[in-house]
């Protein structure tokens, strides 16, 4: 298995809950790399204002500094990651990192969204960052996984493709 693990997505792919469960499941540490956005980042997208580039390398590279931290266990974080840019940003600090890219269809994000009360990321920013995200592309090491069905058939989606991988 990999050290470090980003999962990614737009909001409402199940970056959070799915990486919590497969860090559970492969006994690896879980962050959520919402916790570490400056509180300006926080403010400005409760506000329902899509971050710039400008506000997300600091951030990114917060991200990029905690999985090349860990030296012990794996480690997973759960970062949007919607560009080849911003995840170039977090191999700078963990070059060995591989991505996990959730997808739903936008029907199944609106209404996930829409579900979660309380989370500063107001579902109004759904389509920016559907219009930003950047799938994988074939020289990066991760995975495309539908996040449909649960939970738990998601996680043991990626447990066996990650299997498969490190077999490879």
């Amino acid at each position: 298995m990999p050290q470090s693990i980003v999962v990614m997505g737009v909001s409402g792919a199940g970056k959070s809950s799915v990486g919590q469960a497969l860090a559970t499941r492969l006994g690896a540490s879980f962050v959520d790399g919402d916790t570490l956005h400056p509180e300006a980042n926080v403010r400005k997208m409760a506000s329902g204002v899509p971050l710039t580039d400008d506000d997300r390398w600091p951030w990114l590279h917060l991200v990029g500094t905690q999985l090349s931290a860990s030296t012990e266990k794996p480690t997973i974080v759960a970062c949007s990651a919607l560009k080849r840019s911003y995840r170039d940003a977090i191999r700078t600090a963990a070059p060995a990192t591989t991505f996990i890219l959730l997808k739903a269809d936008r029907p199944a994000l609106q209404d996930r969204l829409t579900q979660r009360p309380g989370h500063f990321m107001p579902a109004s920013l759904l389509t920016s960052q559907l219009e930003t995200l950047e799938e994988l592309q074939t020289d990066e090491s991760g995975l495309m996984v539908e996040s449909t069905g649960g939970i738990d058939p998601t996680v043991e989606r990626i447990r066996r493709l990650l299997e498969q991988s490190a077999a490879d």
